[in-house]
């Protein structure tokens, strides 16, 4: 893998990891048409993966870290027999619903992780699922004048939008797209649907990351790789942060649709070139 392939790799993951048009499948059809083996460059996609996470933690540090200061003040609750009051505050509530919301994903992830890695290698199925985030984006779209916020939220709500991101592990569906869909669905403000897609992002990306590290350190990382890998990840998170800033003004001001076209395009023709043989 030259230098050049790991930026465009890096910027492509960073952009399409939060904006609604899924940077794994991006990532698998970039690979094929640059001839990548992906078990050779695991060690890579792993790092691309930390290279998103750092971006979602500039952007929304804030948030994280009342969440974590949230999380010492519910331990100190538990040892102090106060209880764990799941709605004690909205920071706590908030915690409790990234927790439920990681839930599905979590055990969809373990269960069918050989299945979805085949599929990852089928670019027909590629396209196909990049239609259906065009589709899912169009339809929310159409969805008006949402105004529950934080305070009428509950953990069902967040479940549901646990299982947006679980379809969201099949490669071509989008991660960020299908959690804010699912947040829009239940009524969440548009704001709380791209913070709620965003902060749940975090354990999912890094569970998946730290169940890859195993492999990855198998692998290993040569020499040549060094280079390409450091420019890569700081890529990833240079695109990431931009790609996150990008997408929280097109949410809020109703401009999804372009993305709705944008992977109804790049999914039919790739559907298109697997049935005419062109693609393999």
């Amino acid at each position: 893998m030259s230098i050049f392939e790991a930026l465009i790799l890096g910027i492509v993951q960073g952009l399409a990891e939060f904006l609604p048009i899924s940077s794994s499948g991006h990532l698998a059809l970039l690979q094929h048409f640059f001839g990548i083996d992906g078990s050779n460059v695991l060690t890579f996609t792993v790092l691309l993966h930390f290279g998103t996470l750092i971006a979602v933690f500039v952007c929304f540090w804030s948030d994280i870290w009342s969440l974590i200061k949230e999380f010492f003040a519910l331990i100190a609750d538990i040892f102090t027999w106060k209880g764990v009051q799941v709605r004690k505050n909205d920071t706590r509530k908030l915690l409790f619903m990234i927790i439920v919301a990681t839930i599905p994903a979590g055990v969809v992830g373990v269960l069918f992780d050989k299945w979805i890695e085949r599929v990852f290698t089928s670019i027909i199925v590629v396209g196909a699922c990049l239609i259906v985030t065009g589709t899912i984006l169009f339809i929310a779209e159409r969805i008006s004048g949402a105004e529950k916020g934080m305070e009428r939220t509950n953990f069902r709500n967040a479940f549901v939008v646990g299982l947006f991101q679980a379809v969201a592990l099949l490669p071509g569906i989008s991660r960020s797209g299908s959690t804010i869909v699912g947040g829009l669905f239940l009524g969440f403000t548009r704001e709380l649907a791209v913070r709620f897609a965003f902060l749940i992002s975090i354990p999912s990306v890094l569970g998946a990351t730290v169940l890859e590290v195993p492999a990855a350190m198998k692998a290993g990382l040569t020499g040549d790789l060094l280079l390409p890998t450091a420019l890569g990840v700081i890529a990833a998170a240079v695109s990431g942060y931009f790609a996150i800033k990008a997408m929280i003004r097109l949410v809020t001001g109703k401009k999804l649709f372009v993305f709705s076209i944008y992977t109804w395009a790049v999914g039919a023709i790739v559907v298109a070139g697997c049935l005419a043989g062109v693609l393999g």
